[in-house]
């Protein structure tokens, strides 16, 4: 009788298990008041932020790194940034005077590189368990064909259950199925001129649309908010309300958007120029 005491104990157990929300506890709302608590999410989310092509990759991870900010401090002060060591050439690496422009310390901030997408994952997974770490970020420049469902709902279920946030960053329009908790597409936007020279370029700005929430009641009102908002050292200030039938293009009739192709400088004195 006592195995079949042991087997109804596991069956139990396992039934249990089985009971509990699939992506671990949900906060009721985002943190924070207003618009720009959206980006103020609370720890422990898989994040999944969109941009439309790899050169945009400066721009994905600058929001990558904005949501950070907020979850580094007290005994989780390191960041990892992992990515495919055969992307280093499409995407590159984050400049270290540029985390600290975020408000990053660069030497808290632990650099990846892996050969494969399976070490990737299984770094994510490890990461988001130790207790010093705050938050983990892949860039990913190419489509993973290994980041599937199953996947991405382990490593929500990781960090629901650490307390270490990830963020998995894609290029393209298609979407994937993911279990993320947040799904953000992000893209360029004009910055404010500055005051000394109406050409020089101002702030960094982000045109910011959260796709999609799963994080409570509030889901069906959040979900397609879009925000334009500029970086400063303290954090997101919010630059402008965005409506659907408003491009951030229209914002300034006076500005126009750089031109796709190099364009060569007048130079005087007759000197030749170089494009």
């Amino acid at each position: 009788m006592q195995p079949l005491s042991t087997l109804e104990a596991l069956r139990q157990s396992i039934t249990t298990i089985e009971n509990r929300p699939a992506l671990g506890p949900k906060p009721a709302q985002h943190q924070g008041q207003g618009p720009l608590g959206l980006l103020s999410p609370p720890a422990g989310l898989l994040h999944d932020i969109y941009a439309s092509h790899p050169r945009e990759s400066g721009l994905a991870l600058g929001l990558a790194f904005g949501l950070v900010r907020p979850l580094v401090g007290g005994a989780r002060h390191a960041v990892l940034h992992l990515h495919l060591a055969a992307d280093g050439q499409e995407i590159g690496l984050p400049y270290a005077p540029g985390l600290s422009s975020f408000g990053l310390d660069p030497s808290r901030v632990i650099f990846g590189r892996l050969s494969s997408l399976s070490d990737l994952l299984w770094a994510m997974e490890e990461a988001l368990g130790c207790r010093a770490v705050a938050a983990v970020i892949a860039d990913l420049a190419t489509p993973p064909k290994g980041l599937d469902f199953t996947a991405s709902r382990r490593l929500s279920m990781r960090a629901a259950s650490s307390g270490a946030s990830a963020l998995i960053i894609r290029y393209g329009q298609d979407r994937a199925m993911s279990a993320a908790h947040l799904r953000w597409a992000v893209s360029p936007a004009l910055t404010q001129p500055q005051a000394f020279d109406a050409r020089a370029p101002g702030r960094p700005r982000f045109l910011i649309e959260l796709e999609r929430s799963r994080l409570g009641q509030l889901d069906g009102r959040v979900e397609g908010t879009r925000l334009l908002v500029d970086w400063t050292h303290h954090g997101f200030i919010c630059a402008e309300t965005v409506t659907p039938d408003r491009s951030p293009a229209d914002r300034d009739p006076q500005r126009v958007a750089p031109p796709s192709g190099s364009v060569s400088a007048p130079l005087g004195h007759g000197l030749s120029q170089t494009g």
